[in-house]
C-alpha cells in the first residue's frame, strides 16, 4: 500500500509539472492515461492482498483436515465378489466356516436366522405339507363341548408320537367314529382299542397310555385334560412337546416351542443349535428365539421338514436358503431298520 500511496504522489507532481511547463510537449490525455494507469495498480495490489489472505485460510483449512483424517482412518467398503448375493437387503455368500451361523452359548441369536425362517415361510406360504391338512388339530371334531375337543386334541398327540401325520389321522378318524370320548375310551377293551389305532408306532404301549391317562383324566379333571405344561407331563405317554402343543392348540396358551424330530433335525442343520435331542433343542431355541415366534414356528418347521428339508435325501437344490444353510450338500446316511416302518425321523 505505501508503494501505491508514492506511485500517486509521483503521478501528481508530474502533472503539475506538465501543466505548468510548455516544453514538455505532452498534452492532458497523457496525464488522464497515468493517473487511471496509477489507480488500476492500486486496485491491484489491493485484490493480492485479499487473494493472499484467503489462501493462507484455505491452506490452514487443508492442513486441519489432512491431520483429521491421518487421526481417524476411514474403513474400505469391500468389493461384492461375482459369489455373493443380494438378498434381503443383506449379502450372502455360498456357506463357509466364516459365514456359517454358529449358535452361542450365552443365549444370542444366531446370525442369518431371521433370513433363514423369512425364507422357510416363504416355502411354507402354500400351506400344503401333511401338517396343514392331517394335523392334530385338524383331525379333531369341531363341533363336540369343549372339554371333549380337548381330550381328542391330547388323544392325537399322543398317537402321532413316532408316527407321521397321515397314519395318524387315520387312527383318529376311527376312533372318533367308535367314539372318542374318556368314557368310551375306558369302556372299549384293549384288545379293540388296539385294532383302532394300528399301525400308529409302538401302538401296544400307547392303548395302555390311552387307558391309564382317561382314568386319570376322569378321576382328577372331570374328563377334561390340564391346563398347564406341569400336570400335562405327568400324565402316561404325554411329553413336553405334547404339553406344549395341548396347551398351544386346546388352551390356546403359548407356553415354549413343540420340538418333535423335524424341529430338532432343522435347527441343528441351519446351526441355529448344536444338541443331542429334541429336548435339548426346546431349551436351546427357547434362550434365544423371541417369544413371539414360539407359537407358528413349530408348524413351520414341521412342514418344512415333511416336504423339502426331508430327513433322508433333502431337496436342498429346491430350497431358497441354499446360499446360506451351513448343511447344504452334505450326505445323510439311512437309519439302521426299524421294526416299524411308518416312523417319521
Amino acid at each position: 500500500m505505501e508503494s501505491i500511496k508514492v506511485t500517486t504522489r509521483a503521478a501528481a507532481k508530474l502533472a503539475h509539472k506538465l501543466s505548468s511547463s510548455d516544453k514538455t510537449g505532452h498534452s492532458s490525455d497523457w496525464f488522464a492515461s497515468h493517473e487511471s494507469t496509477a489507480k488500476c495498480i492500486k486496485l491491484q495490489d489491493e485484490e493480492s492482498d485479499h487473494t493472499k489472505r484467503c489462501t493462507a485460510s484455505k491452506s490452514a483449512g487443508k492442513s486441519k483436515t489432512t491431520a483429521r483424517s491421518k487421526s481417524v482412518p476411514v474403513p474400505s467398503t469391500p468389493a461384492v465378489s461375482n459369489q455373493e448375493q443380494k438378498c434381503d437387503g443383506v449379502t450372502s455368500v455360498p456357506p463357509t466356516d466364516d459365514s456359517i451361523p454358529h449358535p452361542d452359548p450365552a443365549g444370542n441369536e444366531p446370525a442369518l436366522w431371521r433370513q433363514q425362517l423369512q425364507k422357510i415361510e416363504l416355502m411354507r406360504s402354500k400351506r400344503d405339507a401333511p401338517v396343514d391338512t392331517v394335523g392334530c388339530e385338524k383331525i379333531c371334531d369341531q363341533s363336540v363341548p369343549p372339554e371333549v375337543f380337548r381330550y381328542q386334541m391330547l388323544t392325537g398327540l399322543m398317537l402321532s408320537s413316532q408316527t407321521r401325520d397321515q397314519v395318524t389321522s387315520a387312527a383318529m378318524l376311527k376312533l372318533r367314529k367308535h367314539g372318542c370320548t374318556v368314557d368310551s375310551i375306558l369302556n372299549t377293551p384293549d384288545e379293540e382299542l388296539g385294532r383302532l389305532i394300528y399301525p400308529v408306532g409302538f401302538w401296544p404301549s400307547k392303548v395302555k397310555y390311552l387307558k391309564k391317562t382317561a382314568q386319570i383324566l376322569k378321576s382328577k379333571y372331570g374328563s377334561d385334560i390340564p391346563d398347564n405344561v406341569e400336570e400335562l407331563c405327568q400324565l402316561p405317554g404325554v411329553g413336553p412337546k405334547m404339553a406344549h402343543l395341548a396347551m398351544n392348540c386346546a388352551w390356546n396358551k403359548v407356553t415354549g416351542i413343540g420340538t418333535d424330530t423335524h424341529v430338532h433335525r432343522i435347527s441343528n442343520r441351519l446351526n441355529w443349535v448344536k444338541t443331542k435331542t429334541p429336548e435339548q433343542t426346546e431349551k436351546a431355541l427357547q434362550d434365544w428365539l423371541p417369544r413371539s415366534y414360539w407359537r407358528e414356528v413349530n408348524e413351520l418347521l414341521v412342514g418344512f421338514g415333511q416336504q423339502i428339508c426331508l430327513p433322508i435325501k433333502p431337496k436342498c437344490a429346491d430350497c431358497l436358503n441354499i446360499s446360506i444353510c451351513p448343511f447344504t450338500g452334505k450326505t445323510v446316511k439311512p437309519p439302521a431298520k426299524s421294526s416299524t416302518n411308518d416312523v417319521d425321523v
